[in-house]
C-alpha cells in the first residue's frame, strides 16, 4: 500500500447523517403528499382544496411569465434576481471588482455573497425600505479583533503573507438614492454590505465572508446594514444576526474538520463550493447533492426549530398526517411524523446554481421527484390562498397570528409544495414547454412568486400575505 493509500485508509469514512432521509426532496414531496391526501379526505379543520380554481391560476401565472419574459428565456429563481433590482446590473459591478482573480476565486466570492444574503432574506415587514447610495454605518463594520491572530494564520496558510486584520476601505457607493422594499431591499442592502467588506475580516479583501467577521455580527450591525430604525424597522433582526454569528462558528468548526481529514478549506461559506466541486475539479454537480451539502454543513446554524433524536433538523414541521414514508417504498421510524421543507436551504441552493454555471460547472438533477421542490413561503403559499385553491375553513385563520411550527402553517406549506408541482405542469402546457426546457426553478421565477405578490397587492393594503406568521428571520 502506497503512502497516499495508507493516509486515505487512516481517515474514517463519513457516517450517514441521522436525518439524511429528510434531506431528500423526494421525501419532502412524499410527506407533503401524505398531508394533502388527508386534506382531500376532508380531515383538516383548517383548509379544503378547490382544484377547479387551479387552471385559471395557471393561466394567470403563464400570462405573467410571458409578460416578464417574452422570449421565455427565464433565469432561475434565485437571490441573484434581487441583485438586479431597479434594472441595475450589480453582478457586473462585482465582476469588475473581482477582476484579476482566477475562476475559482471568483466563484468562491459569489458563493460567499449568496450564502450570506440568503440567510438575511426573510420577511422584512411592510414598513421597511432601504435607500441605496448611503454610506454603510460604522456599526456594520466587522469587529474581528478577537480573531485577529486566527485571520493572520489563515491568510499565512493560504498566501504565505500574514496581514493584520483591519476594516477594509469602503468603495464608493453609486449615487441615486433609490428606495427598495421587501426582498429586493434586503438583497440590495446585503449586496452593498458585502461590497463594503462588512463580512470580511481581512484587510484589503472586502469581497469575501469569513468566520472571523461573521461570528461578531449582531443586531446592531444588521441595523446599520439595513438602515433600520424605529421609523424604518426591519423585523427579525436578532434572528438574522444569530444566524450569521452561528454561521461563523460552524464554518470555523467545519474548516477545522476538513483540515483534520486532509481537505483544508478556508472558514468561509465558499467551502461549500470546494466540497461540492472537489475544489473545482468536478465535471458537473447534481442540484440535490448540493442541497445535501448545504443541509449537512449548515444544519447546526439554526437557533430554533425542531430537534429529532437530539439533532437539529432545520426547517421541518410536525404534522399528524405526515407519515413515515421514504422514497422507494420504505419507512423511517426516526423521522415519522415530520414534514421537511428546508425552504431557506433550498432557496440558498437555487441561488448557488448560477455561480456554479458561471464557473463552467454544469448543474444536473433539476427535474423529477428528487429535484428541488417549490419554496413553501408566503408568496407561493399566498398565491394558492388568494387564488382560491387552498380555502381556509374559517375567517379566523386569516385574522390570528400563527407560529411557523403551528400545524395549520405546516399544513399550508405542505399543500403549497404539492400544488406548485401540479401548477408547474399546467403552466408548461400553457407555454408549450417541457420540464427540461422549463424546470421548476424557472416556473418559480417566471412566475409563481411574482403572481403571489401581485395577488396579495390586489387583495390587501401593502401586499401583506393572507396568513399572518410570526417571523424571527429564520423561516419566512
Amino acid at each position: 500500500m502506497g503512502s497516499s493509500d495508507a493516509a486515505a485508509a487512516a481517515v474514517p469514512a463519513e457516517r450517514p447523517h441521522l436525518l439524511a432521509a429528510l434531506h431528500d426532496p423526494a421525501t419532502i414531496r412524499l410527506r407533503c403528499a401524505s398531508v394533502m391526501r388527508a386534506v382531500e379526505a376532508n380531515l383538516s379543520p383548517s383548509f379544503r382544496l378547490d382544484r377547479e380554481a387551479l387552471p385559471a391560476l395557471a393561466e394567470r401565472v403563464a400570462r405573467l411569465t410571458r409578460e416578464r419574459f417574452p422570449t421565455l428565456d427565464i433565469p432561475f429563481h434565485s437571490r441573484w434576481r434581487h441583485f438586479e433590482a431597479g434594472g441595475v446590473d450589480r453582478k457586473a459591478e462585482m465582476d469588475t471588482a473581482l477582476a484579476g482573480q482566477d475562476r475559482l476565486g471568483v466563484a468562491r466570492a459569489r458563493f460567499d455573497l449568496a450564502v450570506v444574503s440568503v440567510l438575511l432574506d426573510a420577511g422584512a415587514g411592510a414598513q421597511w425600505a432601504y435607500t441605496e447610495g448611503q454610506v454603510l454605518g460604522t456599526a456594520a463594520r466587522p469587529r474581528a479583533a478577537a480573531d485577529e491572530l486566527l485571520a493572520m494564520l489563515d491568510q499565512a496558510a493560504t498566501t504565505g503573507t500574514p496581514t493584520p486584520a483591519a476594516p477594509p476601505a469602503e468603495p464608493p457607493v453609486p449615487a441615486g438614492g433609490r428606495r427598495y422594499t421587501r426582498s429586493e431591499g434586503l438583497g440590495v442592502a446585503s449586496f452593498r454590505a458585502f461590497m463594503a467588506g462588512a463580512f470580511s475580516s481581512r484587510a484589503g479583501e472586502p469581497l469575501r465572508a469569513d468566520a472571523g467577521a461573521l461570528r461578531h455580527v449582531d443586531a446592531a450591525a444588521l441595523r446599520a446594514v439595513f438602515q433600520s430604525s424605529p421609523d424604518n424597522p426591519v423585523v427579525g433582526l436578532e434572528g438574522r444576526a444569530s444566524l450569521l454569528a452561528r454561521l461563523g462558528a460552524v464554518l470555523a468548526e467545519e474548516a477545522g474538520r476538513g483540515a483534520a481529514r486532509g481537505r483544508p478549506t478556508e472558514a468561509r461559506p465558499a467551502l461549500l463550493f470546494d466540497r461540492v466541486t472537489d475544489f473545482g475539479r468536478c465535471a458537473s454537480v447534481d442540484a440535490t447533492e448540493l442541497l445535501g451539502e448545504v443541509l449537512r454543513t449548515l444544519g447546526p446554524i439554526w437557533p430554533r426549530g425542531a430537534r429529532i433524536k437530539g439533532v437539529a433538523a432545520g426547517d421541518v414541521g410536525a404534522h399528524r398526517w405526515a407519515g413515515d414514508a421514504l422514497p422507494g417504498g420504505g419507512h423511517d421510524a426516526t423521522t415519522g411524523g415530520w414534514v421537511p421543507f428546508h425552504k431557506l436551504s433550498q432557496w440558498m441552493t437555487y441561488s448557488l446554481l448560477e455561480p456554479l454555471q458561471w464557473a463552467g460547472i454544469p448543474v444536473t438533477g433539476l427535474g423529477g421527484e428528487h429535484g428541488l421542490t417549490g419554496l413553501p413561503e408566503y408568496r407561493n403559499g399566498g398565491l394558492f390562498i388568494d387564488g382560491g385553491v387552498i380555502v381556509p375553513r374559517s375567517p379566523w385563520l386569516l385574522e390570528r397570528t400563527h407560529k411557523p411550527e403551528d400545524e395549520t402553517i405546516v399544513e399550508w406549506r405542505a399543500l403549497t409544495v404539492c400544488l406548485l408541482d401540479e401548477l408547474a405542469v399546467l403552466v408548461r402546457r400553457q407555454l408549450g414547454r417541457d420540464e427540461q426546457a422549463l424546470p421548476l426553478a424557472c416556473v418559480l421565477e417566471g412566475g409563481t412568486w411574482a403572481a403571489g405578490r401581485a395577488l396579495a397587492a390586489e387583495r390587501r393594503p401593502g401586499g401583506a400575505p393572507p396568513l399572518k406568521v410570526e417571523s424571527d428571520g429564520t423561516v419566512f
